[in-house]
């Protein structure tokens, strides 16, 4: 079953968008729900700047979440 998205979620691009330079499997966050199935998502870097920011409809990402269970980290 595919979680709902919610604000603030994480989610990844499933499709590449090459008119705004992002490819499939980018991360963002959900910034803002503009409508039930479209929402303001924000793609920052590694330090936390904003590099692009526009609105994507719910059949373009996916929420990415680990469902309770805790990471396992390879040292």
């Amino acid at each position: 079953m595919k979680k709902k998205i919610e604000l603030l979620d994480t989610v990844a691009l499933l499709e590449d968008l090459p008119q705004r330079n992002l490819k499939k499997g980018e991360v963002g966050t959900v910034v803002e729900i503009l409508a039930s199935d479209t929402f303001e998502i924000e793609f920052s870097d590694d330090e936390g700047q904003t590099y692009a920011m526009f609105a994507l409809r719910e059949s373009q990402i996916v929420a990415l979440h680990n469902q309770g269970k805790g990471l396992k980290i390879a040292a």
